[in-house]
């Protein structure tokens, strides 16, 4: 899980969804080798480990790690969402 000290949450923003939802960015999950739409931390939903990626590079490969129960695919979630600039 993503960590952070109390002295470091002044560079932290939480936003609110909207009526519309929280936005694709936040909701969309993505496969090895596709490329990353928003720079940020992302997750894997098959087994919690975390990897932070830059926009426009690839997900890591399918090789990048592998999972205990092999019927569990890996798909990336954003769960930070960090400055482009």
């Amino acid at each position: 899980m993503a960590q952070f000290i109390r002295s470091t949450t002044k560079y932290l923003t939480e936003i609110t969804p909207t009526l519309l939802g929280s936005g694709p960015e936040w909701t969309s999950v993505f496969t090895p080798g596709q490329r990353v739409p928003t720079s940020g931390i992302y997750r894997c939903k098959g087994c919690s480990q975390e990897i932070s990626a830059n926009e426009g590079n690839p997900f890591p490969p399918q090789n990048h790690h592998q999972h205990a129960l092999l019927e569990v695919g890996i798909e990336w979630q954003l769960i930070v969402k960090t400055n482009a600039n």
